[in-house]
């Protein structure tokens, strides 16, 4: 899952009160003198041990097995309630059936990256097809979002440029502005008018307005159109991340630029990821002939790496198949989705304005976030508890995330277990 906000520096974190610095020194001598500086790791170790303090530790599960929606982790199985498999594509045979097929007539792994000989006649193929779904002249391979994101800013933006961003977008986007050396100006979440009085307070830069398309720890859609608008007004660039809205919004889940009927000459970068709805692995940039064709020569992310894997690029094309020609799939989602908002309603459960598959309930602290996480595991749910720096303090909280194939008796169970865990501990600070 990706989590929404980018982490702070070690460094940053050590010039706060709330993080003790104390690490090891050793001694050097410079022309005589003796001279200490901090022991990083010393470092690392005492901003971990804050973290613990702070009820904000992550640790790592290991998964068995997966029987979407079940999943077997640390020999328990689960009902989950945190994938991002939206449409419940990862172990769909025609999926699996394409990975095993190509794998066996190209081996596993890619062997370059792109211009060296690593792009295959699947990577191709898949390009060809993203571009015709998402309504763009091409498409471009990367092995992650996080990577197409760093390539795309690092690439158009520039010393001297400015990039507007949404304060929820995806780390990804954040970090892409500040890696590619551009002012980052943020606005206030979804709001218009913020954003427009950051791009007219630099009327002279040259201008890229980046959002998420669904926000993937509020589950909200971006107000695309106006945004859209905005930049035609501002002459910026749009850029949308729609990671969690391709396969699930949209005709044929086309995503939420295909649903607000916004083209390509309005949103001139569309970028996408195929682990979320599609159930792969990898991202795609979309858009026209003349940015692609830039992103090949200057996006380091792309040029510097190994390209993905041709079997799964056939697995995502078989996936895309999927999603576009089953209907019923997204059908089902909706009808989830709508079980899942009505029967919290009638509990009581107070849920984030989301009309997608990510589904928050914002509990407060994070002690709190983590007790009620850990009573659902108790009941057989895998929900983990969302905290800070993924989201703001005082917002931790349970990322509902649904997916077609849950059935109406596994949302019921959780919807039950959700308000005994909440009520149990509705007194905790």
């Amino acid at each position: 899952m990706n989590e929404g906000r980018p982490l702070p520096s070690l460094q940053h974190l050590a010039s706060m009160k709330h993080f003790p610095l104390t690490p090891t020194v050793s001694a050097n001598y410079v022309g005589g003198e003796a001279a200490t500086r901090p022991d990083l790791l010393a470092r690392l170790a005492a901003a971990q041990t804050q973290r613990a303090h702070d009820d904000l530790l992550r640790h790592l599960h290991t998964v068995d097995q997966v029987h979407a929606p079940c999943i077997v982790m640390d020999r328990r199985t689960l009902l989950d309630f945190a994938s991002n498999d939206y449409l419940g594509l990862a172990q769909h045979p025609a999926v699996r059936e394409a990975l095993i097929d190509s794998a066996n007539h190209t081996g596993v792994g890619a062997r370059a990256a792109h211009l060296l000989g690593g792009h295959h006649a699947n990577h191709a193929a898949l390009e060809d097809k993203l571009a015709t779904w998402t309504g763009r002249e091409r498409a471009l391979l990367l092995s992650t979002g996080y990577m197409a994101n760093l390539g795309v800013l690092g690439t158009l933006i520039g010393k001297g440029d400015v990039c507007v961003q949404d304060k929820l977008n995806h780390a990804s986007l954040l970090d892409g502005a500040r890696l590619s050396y551009a002012t980052l100006k943020r606005y206030a979440h979804a709001d218009v008018g913020a954003a427009r009085r950051q791009l007219r307070s630099c009327p002279a830069q040259a201008a890229m307005l980046a959002t998420d398309g669904v926000f993937s720890m509020d589950g909200d859609v971006a107000p695309l159109r106006e945004l859209a608008a905005l930049c035609e007004t501002e002459h910026a660039v749009l850029m949308v991340d729609d990671a969690h809205g391709l396969g699930v919004l949209g005709p044929d889940g086309a995503g939420s630029l295909a649903a607000a009927g916004i083209d390509q000459q309005a949103a001139p970068v569309l970028m996408a990821t195929l682990g979320k709805a599609l159930g792969v692995s990898g991202a795609f940039v979309a858009g026209s002939s003349a940015l692609i064709d830039g992103l090949v020569q200057f996006a380091r992310s792309y040029i510097y790496t190994t390209a993905m894997p041709a079997p799964l690029a056939a697995a995502a094309s078989a996936a895309v198949d999927v999603a576009r020609a089953d209907a019923e799939r997204r059908q089902q989602l909706q009808k989830n989705i709508a079980q899942f908002r009505d029967g919290a309603a009638a509990r009581g459960m107070a849920l984030m304005s989301s009309s997608t598959p990510i589904q928050p309930i914002v509990v407060g602290t994070s002690a709190k976030a983590l007790a009620v996480s850990r009573q659902l595991l108790d009941a057989g749910f895998h929900v983990p508890a969302i905290r800070p720096p993924s989201v703001a303090a005082g917002q931790a909280r349970l990322r509902i995330s649904l997916c077609a194939l849950h059935k109406h008796s596994h949302i019921e169970r959780l919807l039950d277990a959700l308000a005994a865990a909440l009520s149990a501990n509705v007194k905790m600070h």
